[in-house]
Order: structure tokens, then sequence, then C-alpha cells
């Protein structure tokens, strides 16, 4: 990607190409590898602060916010209609899932399958911090697929249509949470832009999904709203508005400097360079910064 290099979103972008379609993909994915389903079994929705998690993390998530602000292009009016027309497709099919849930639920045991979804939401958590680690691991259909099989009841089994309208609406709003948060992130396109750490953001949704996980895997409270309190602040902490206002004045006195002359220049790279070797770095210096996660 231009800006953010998130895992998830490259490995799509050279499947999909285009901004839209690449978007429709990351927000449709939970959908197609049983990510979602998995979710609902595993009962991550059963509290307010559970549809908000999965909503946020799980259809919005870094990867969204980085294809919205890095790939997409258009004023924000133009994006946000973009993501609303993905809206009507991903609304229902989040509610058929939702709707298939309980009688796949009749078919297998929870206990074991509550450990395979907890253990893809660490899966797809790895891959979002790190693309190298990323490529060692399997898919998360892979482990939806393995858990799946290892929960299956056959014996006795009857497939019964369990309808829960509750948790057909539940499974409406998570998703309905997603399509809001991504539309939010469009509507201030201009200011995050040059505001946000897209990298910072994306390390710090990685922790919050595997602070998920440990819910689903009743390691943690299941109503206490851990991993949206780490997705806040690390919200808080890769917004830094000063970005932009510092690059600005820096232009601003190159732009200076340059009308000085070159005499002035001349002098102020001899200062320049008197400090360096009065007090050198101990730290090496590299062409390209890369964040210590990568």
């Amino acid at each position: 990607m231009s800006v953010s290099q998130h895992p998830v979103a490259l490995r799509l972008e050279r499947q999909v190409g285009g901004a839209t379609k690449l978007l429709a993909t990351v927000m449709m994915l939970p959908l197609i590898d049983g990510i979602f389903p998995a979710l609902i079994l595993a009962g991550a929705l059963t509290y307010p602060f559970g549809i908000l998690e999965t909503g946020l993390l799980i259809f919005g998530g870094s990867a969204t916010v980085a294809v919205v602000l890095a790939e997409m292009d258009g004023s924000p009016r133009e994006r946000m209609r973009a993501i609303a027309l993905l809206g009507v497709l991903l609304l229902p099919a989040a509610a058929i899932e939702a709707a298939l849930a309980p009688t796949v639920q009749t078919l297998i045991d929870m206990a074991v399958f509550e450990r395979f979804a907890g253990l893809v939401i660490l899966t797809v958590a790895a891959k979002t911090a790190s693309a190298r680690v990323g490529e060692y691991l399997p898919r998360p259909a892979v482990i939806i697929g393995l858990g799946l099989v290892a929960s299956l009841q056959p014996a006795g089994a009857e497939v019964t249509f369990v309808a829960d309208s509750g948790l057909v609406l539940r499974g409406v709003a998570a998703a309905g949470v997603g399509v809001g948060f991504a539309m939010l992130v469009a509507a201030l396109g201009p200011v995050l832009q040059e505001s946000v750490d897209l990298d910072l953001f994306r390390f710090g949704s990685a922790v919050a999904l595997g602070m998920l996980a440990l819910s689903v895997l009743g390691l943690m409270p299941t109503e206490a709203p851990v991993a949206l309190g780490v997705l806040c602040v690390t919200a808080v902490f890769s917004f830094d508005p000063g970005v932009a206002s510092d690059v600005d004045a820096s232009t601003a006195d190159d732009d200076a400097g340059d009308a000085d002359g070159t005499a002035d220049g001349d002098a102020t790279e001899d200062e320049t360079e008197a400090a360096d070797d009065a007090h050198p770095s101990p730290f090496p210096i590299e062409e390209e910064s890369r964040a210590p996660w990568l």
C-alpha cells in the first residue's frame, strides 16, 4: 500500500486491485473466512460491548482504516457513498450468517469450537501485526474448518433450523458498526490522513484483537470491554494533529532558507556538521526508518 504497508491489505491488493474492490474484500473477509460466524458461535455478541468490539475490530479494523485513508481516491462524500453501497451487501450477508449460526451450534461441541475460535482471532492478530509472521500461519478458514471437524458431533445429530431474531439483529448491528466506522473515517479523511500514524494504529489493533481472543477463550471476563479499551487507547496515541503543522513549518523554513541565498545555507550546514561532531548520535542513522514490529 502507498502509506501504511498493511500486511493483510497488501496481500489482498495484489489479488483484487482497485481501492473499492479492495475495501469490499477487506470488509467481507470475516464473512468469507468464517471469522464472523465463529465469533457468533463463541458468544462474542452476547454483550453490547461485544457488538462494538466485533464491529470495530473485525469489520472495521486497521485494514479498513488503511484502505480508506491510503488507497481510496475522491472527496469524502464520494468515499462515503462507496462505503454505503458496500454496506447494502454486507448487512444482509451478516444477517444470513447470524441466522444460520444457531443451526450449526446444534451440531458441534461448543467447548471445543470456542478454543478454535479464540485461536483464529489470535492468528488474525499476528497476521495484522507482522507480515513475516503471517507467512508461516495458516489461513483463518483452515483453522475454522479444523475446528468444525474436531467439534462435530455426528452421533444422533439432527439438522434443524433454529431461528433467533435477537442474534440476527445483533449480527446486523455488529456489521453496521463496521460500516459506520468506515464512513466516519472517510468523512474525516482529510484530517486523519495528515494526523494518524497508520502503522501504530495497526499494531495497537493487533493487540486489541489479542485481547478479544482471550475473552473468547474464557481467560478474561467476556463482559469486560478490554479489547475496546485497548482500541480507544490506540486511537488516542496514533492521533497526532501536530504532525501536519510541523511539516508545514519545516517547509516554510526551507523556503525561507532558499530565499536568503546559498551563503547562509553553507554557513548553516557548517554549523550543523560542527554540532554533530561535538554531539555524535549514539544510534546509527538508517535511510528508511522502520517500525520495530515489522
